[in-house]
Formats: C-alpha cells, sequence, structure tokens
C-alpha cells in the first residue's frame, strides 16, 4: 500500500497563524467566492483549487516510483509499434538519392530499434471520465485556469523531484501546439505543466525544438486509431535548434493528459531519430558495453539520451 501524500496547499490548513498571502485571499473570496475545482463547494481561506475532502481522495498513481508501471508500459508499447513500422517502411523505401539503401543503413535503422530501452513515463493523478478530477487539466485547458495548471504541475514535479528515477531530468519539452491555435488559446497548456516541472527538477525548459508542422484535428472525440492517424507525421524538429540537447543525458516530454500515447509516441520517435544525427559526446568513461551508466543507449547509432514522458493525467479506463 503507498503512503497517501500529504499536500500542503499553499500552507497548513490548520493550526498555523494567518500570513499576507491568506489575508489577500481571503479578501479576495468576499468579493468572489474560489470553489473547488471538482466538488464546487466553495474554498476556505488556506484551501487552494480543491477543497480538504477532494484533496485528500486526489486519486494518485504513484507511478513516480515505479519504472515499469501501466502508463510506461503502454507508452513503450507504442513506441515499439511505431518503430517497427517505421523500420519496415524504410527498408523497402530507396535512400534520398534513389538507389539502393545500404545494408549498413538498414543495420542502423534496426539497431536502433534493437537498442530503444524501456522508457519512463509518470502522471499524477488517474483521468476517467466519470470522475470530477478531469476538471483540472480541463480547467487550465479551455478554462485559462493557469493558476491551477501550475499548482498541480508543481506537485508532480515535487513528487519527481523526490524520484531516483527522475532526479537526473536536465531537459524538459513540451508538447508544442500549432501556431493557430496557440494564438486563440494565448498559451501552451502543456507548457504551463513543463514550466512547472522544470523549475522544480532544476533542469532546462526547451520550447524551440520541437514543433507543430501540421493543424491536426482535436483528439477528444476521435477514436484511438485515428488519434494515432492524427499526430503520426504532426511534430517536426527545428534542425538549427538541435544543438541546444548536446549534453542532455534525460530529456522529460510534457503533456497535460496522456490518453492512448499517440501524441507523446509521436513527439518521442521524432526526437529520437533527430537525438541520432547529435551522435555521443567524446570523452564519456562510464559506457559499457555500449550503454550508458544510467541505462540508456551509448553505441554507435544508438541515441544515449533518455527520454521519459510526464502528464497531469492518466486516462486508466482506456
Amino acid at each position: 500500500m503507498e503512503k497517501k501524500t500529504n499536500y500542503n496547499l499553499g500552507g497548513d490548513l490548520v493550526g498555523k497563524g494567518i500570513t499576507l498571502e491568506d489575508a489577500v485571499v481571503a479578501l479576495g473570496d468576499l468579493v468572489l467566492p474560489r470553489d473547488c475545482i471538482v466538488c464546487g463547494r466553495q474554498l476556505r481561506m488556506k484551501e487552494r483549487h480543491l477543497c480538504i475532502y477532494c484533496m485528500a481522495d486526489l486519486p494518485l498513481t504513484y507511478f513516480w516510483n515505479r519504472n515499469h508501471n501501466p502508463m510506461a508500459d503502454k507508452f513503450n508499447a507504442k513506441i515499439q509499434e511505431v518503430m517497427i513500422g517505421h523500420e519496415a517502411h524504410d527498408m523497402e523505401s530507396p535512400a534520398s538519392d534513389g538507389s539502393s539503401k545500404s545494408s549498413s543503413e538498414i543495420a542502423i535503422g534496426l539497431n536502433m530499434l534493437i537498442c530503444e530501452k524501456y522508457e519512463n513515463a509518470t502522471a499524477l493523478f488517474f483521468y476517467q471520465s466519470e470522475s470530477g478530477y478531469k476538471k483540472i487539466p480541463q480547467q487550465l485547458k479551455y478554462h485559462s485556469n493557469l493558476s491551477a495548471g501550475r499548482f498541480f504541475s508543481h506537485l508532480l514535479g515535487l513528487e519527481m523531484a523526490e524520484s531516483p528515477i527522475y532526479q537526473d531530468v536536465d531537459c524538459v519539452i513540451p508538447v508544442p501546439l500549432y501556431w493557430s491555435r496557440k494564438w486563440e488559446r494565448g498559451y501552451n497548456q502543456a507548457a504551463i505543466v513543463a514550466q512547472e516541472i522544470a523549475k522544480v527538477l532544476g533542469a532546462t525548459l526547451n520550447t524551440s525544438v520541437l514543433y507543430r508542422a501540421k493543424h491536426t484535428k482535436t483528439q477528444t472525440k476521435l477514436s484511438i486509431e485515428d488519434k494515432r492517424n492524427n499526430v503520426s507525421t504532426a511534430f517536426k524538429i527545428h534542425n538549427n535548434k538541435l544543438v541546444t540537447l548536446r549534453g542532455a543525458r534525460h530529456i522529460l516530454l510534457v503533456d497535460d493528459v496522456f490518453t492512448t500515447g499517440a501524441t507523446l509516441t509521436s513527439c518521442f520517435t521524432v526526437l529520437r531519430k533527430a537525438l541520432s544525427t547529435l551522435g555521443c559526446p567524446t570523452g564519456e568513461d562510464s559506457y559499457h558495453e555500449g550503454y550508458a551508466a544510467n541505462g540508456s543507449v551509448a553505441s554507435a547509432g544508438c541515441p544515449f539520451v533518455r527520454i521519459s514522458i510526464a502528464t497531469l493525467g492518466f486516462v486508466s479506463n482506456i
């Protein structure tokens, strides 16, 4: 049985004096009372976004403490499915100059597939369609509640910072929005989550290397197969920004919710192939039999950089 995390809601709920922040919140509540995102109960002075009862029942995943978990299993299955499909297609396709691909080119592609290690994945809470907790990412994505987004992202960051699995994350990359959708919304919800996690982990936030190259349909009402096809070619790398990843050892891809994993897998695939062109830096002395000390690949043709993923919610009933 996992130990229940005792979150501090911007200050202890009882037994502490009133701070200046509490006083400001109390004055604001007189004008515009705040409600719990989940149940709608009016919040008390020291409560933030959730009432004490809904916070106590927050369905935490505890995936940050487990290398193997349902989210990671689903993500890695998607990776293998996509990479196998890509390699089969690449072996049948001619080289860029029209000639047949050499055995070494094919070998490198197969080597990347064989060498890909089990990647890590975590989320703060279980997202279920019948649960009121689904309103947490919805508040961020559709209602411009950036404060709530930062608050729950901070909680996830705190958990990850305590986990040996994620303590070495040195670069955080949010799933990008297409420029027109970001202009309409005014922000990228994944970037809000990524920014807060990066801050807690002391990692670099990189929003320049990965971009969405085409406008895609909203994933909300698409089937699992349609979701995969919708984003399969949506993401690209700014080649002139790829150098910003040189020296990274553990990259964290971030989105608001993990549903089928199609979006994050598409980002992962593009990023993994781009990283292979950087090669392995010289002067490393911690490699053993082609792998880095942290278990990531470090052999020729196989990027040694680990790529993990994190989201606020994990949809567990799909």
